[in-house]
């Protein structure tokens, strides 16, 4: 028994020395587990900012940069969802500003319209509208009820499913009518040198080759497997359904528009707008027929569109922003003569200094010589 504890004496004390080692190091893990005692940690690196990654560097802050077709002669998009996104951008009272980028940019999905915003690109106009609502609370649904919009949700897809692809059926059908309709100018929409005439043998030619993927994409949507008639009758049925929808009223919830107004109107104008030499059977219907749909279109163009004539005329993309008083000939030469009167009177503004300059130091010599007059008087 006494051996058993001798021979087992070296062996505790090593391990009390053990542990006496490594009692610091045990200590020191729960310190730092529980945190106490902790040496002060040096700060982790914050990761750099993202990198802004759009096209309008020197963007200005809640500035919406919005990136579009060119204007037309007849209205300011070709496009209803350009059309759709500068209607909501302009009725929501939204500060904005047109991009002219000669139709060279596309979002990162790969399409038009896309706006910049802060430094970021929001893509899809239902998405540009939907993400702009929220950030500016700028939501012209408001005062719908659940049905309402419901409603609503209903007929913005019957348009943008069904009714646009009429629309793009007709515009790859005959690309020839495309330039007459609209009296789209493509030296200047797409800023090049090159004569019209050439752009636009270019552009039927090109038109054209996209016509058959245009022609394959209506087919896999369903509407390119019919007839040209039956297509424009669907077309018509559309456009009997918003005409009924909307009966008497300004707007279709009543005495103010509200998105579906922004939408209805952006698409019917690419109808209804159309230069008059060229023929297609649906404006010619939505005129004959559907007066209270041309009269809604012509409702949401005065309200939003006070510039429309300015804008067709000239085709700025920017009519809605205050341009700066052009310099006339007047004012140039008046500010000419201010300056040559600048330096004339410059010579003899020098010259009055100088006597001023001299006439301090004759008055400065004379009061010394007095106050040493006065000393003289005083000694004597």
């Amino acid at each position: 028994m006494a051996t058993e504890v001798e021979n087992n004496a070296p062996a505790a004390d090593t391990k009390e020395l053990k542990e006496e080692k490594d009692t610091p190091k045990l200590e020191e893990a729960k310190k730092e587990e529980a945190g106490a005692g902790d040496a002060p940690k040096e700060k982790e690196k914050e990761p750099a900012p993202p990198k802004v990654v759009v096209h309008k560097a020197n963007f200005e802050k809640d500035v919406v940069y919005l990136y579009q077709f060119s204007r037309t002669p007849l209205l300011p998009s070709m496009s209803p969802y350009c059309l759709k996104v500068e209607t909501w951008l302009r009725l929501a009272g939204i500060k904005y500003e047109n991009v002219d980028h000669k139709m060279k940019f596309r979002s990162k999905k790969g399409l038009l319209p896309f706006v910049e915003l802060n430094g970021e690109e929001i893509a899809d106009s239902a998405l540009i509208i939907k993400e702009l609502s929220q950030k500016y609370n700028q939501d012209l649904d408001a005062g719908l009820t659940a049905d309402q919009r419901n409603l609503a949700h209903a007929i913005i897809s019957m348009i943008e499913n069904h009714l646009a692809w009429v629309v793009m059926w007709w515009r790859s059908k005959y690309p020839d009518s495309v330039l007459k309709a609209y009296k789209v100018n493509l030296q200047r929409a797409l800023g090049s040198r090159v004569p019209n005439g050439i752009l636009n043998i270019f552009f039927k030619f090109s038109y054209a080759r996209k016509w058959f993927q245009g022609t394959k994409k209506a087919k896999a949507h369903g509407i390119g497997v019919h007839t040209p008639e039956e297509i424009i009758k669907f077309g018509q049925e559309d456009l009997k359904v918003l005409s009924d929808m909307l009966a008497d009223k300004p707007f279709f919830f009543g005495d103010e528009p509200t998105t579906l107004d922004v939408v209805v109107f952006a698409h019917l104008a690419q109808i209804y707008f159309v230069d008059k030499e060229v023929e297609w059977e649906l404006r010619d219907y939505m005129t004959e027929s559907c007066p209270n749909l041309v009269g809604h279109v012509n409702r949401i163009k005065e309200r939003c569109f006070a510039d429309w004539d300015d804008i067709c005329s000239t085709l700025d993309l920017n009519s809605h922003l205050p341009k700066p008083v052009p310099e006339t000939k007047d004012d140039k030469e008046a500010a000419k003569d201010e300056k040559e009167s600048d330096k004339e009177k410059e010579p003899e503004d020098k010259d009055i200094e100088k006597e001023k300059e001299e006439a301090q130091e004759k008055d400065k010599a004379a009061n010394k010589e007095s106050e040493e007059n006065k000393e003289k008087e005083a000694a004597k």
